[in-house]
């Protein structure tokens, strides 16, 4: 797999100043420790404090430069939550479909397990509005969307649940629809059917541009996912540098979500005392 450069900008935030210190250490002593990757070039920057900001009034900057293979800056990303990857090189990188379905399934596997603890990641405006998408596209069509709009077609497979069988297909064609991707295929299996709601699982064939795909996979933390078309992808820089940070960035919501509430509680205490 090919080698590639990126640098990382680790945001860390705290509501003390003394924690926030000693979580920097942490971050560049951890980067310098790395094994998987080189790192080169790291700096922390001087500790900021904003008066104006009640929760997470301190911050600071880490900034490292990494180098290795897609996989392995897919792991650093889920380890260290950086705000901002920048692809410093190569322009674009190929890989095998079944490489980018196992990195896929590592990113499903760690997120599913964040968002087991922290909660889920998919909101979305209501979907009344937008109109039932098209299902189903000729041969023709999506080799086209392959060859000359550089998209995936993959099997997407994600536990879900809803009011009945019905209702879940129709939010999950809106909310793919409105993901960005072209619906090749849907079937809902109720696996339970409880009072309220039914436990399902939803699989589809989608036609969708890379950073899409991450996208979802982070965010829906699929059970299975496989890659039918093309046998190598293409991914440009942009892509990568977008869907790295995108990945990072959800990675950063989750884990700052308990910090955070309990901040909110702690001010409306304070409140309800005053």
């Amino acid at each position: 797999m090919a080698t590639m450069r990126v640098r990382f900008y680790i945001e860390a935030l705290s509501n003390h100043k003394k924690a926030l210190e000693r979580a920097v250490e942490e971050i560049v002593k951890s980067l310098k420790n790395e094994t998987n990757v080189k790192v080169e070039n790291i700096r922390a920057e001087d500790i900021l404090e904003n008066p104006e900001e009640e929760m997470l009034k301190y911050s600071s900057m880490v900034e490292a430069e990494l180098e290795g293979s897609f996989e392995e800056i897919v792991k650093a990303t889920m380890k260290y939550a950086p705000a901002i990857v920048e692809v410093v090189s190569p322009a674009k990188i190929e890989i095998e479909g079944k490489d980018l379905m196992k990195i896929l399934g590592e990113v499903s596997l760690f997120m599913g397990k964040l968002m087991e603890k922290f909660g889920g990641l998919v909101a979305y405006p209501p979907l009344d509005e937008i109109p039932k998408p098209r299902i189903g596209y000729s041969r023709e069509e999506i080799e086209e969307m392959i060859i000359d709009g550089k998209e995936i077609l993959y099997r997407f497979v994600i536990e879900t649940y809803g009011k009945n069988k019905e209702v879940v297909e129709e939010t999950m064609l809106k909310a793919f629809a409105y993901e960005g991707c072209k619906i090749n295929k849907i079937l809902v299996k109720v696996q339970e059917e409880g009072e309220e709601r039914i436990y399902a699982l939803v699989a589809s064939e989608l036609v969708s541009p890379f950073e899409v795909l991450f996208q979802l996979t982070a965010k829906y933390a699929p059970v299975a996912i496989s890659i039918i078309e093309p046998e190598i992808v293409d991914i440009s820089a942009t892509e990568l540098q977008n869907a790295l940070t995108d990945l990072g960035g959800f990675v950063h919501e989750l884990i700052h979500r308990p910090l955070k509430k309990k901040l909110i509680e702690k001010d409306t205490f304070k409140f309800r005392l005053s």
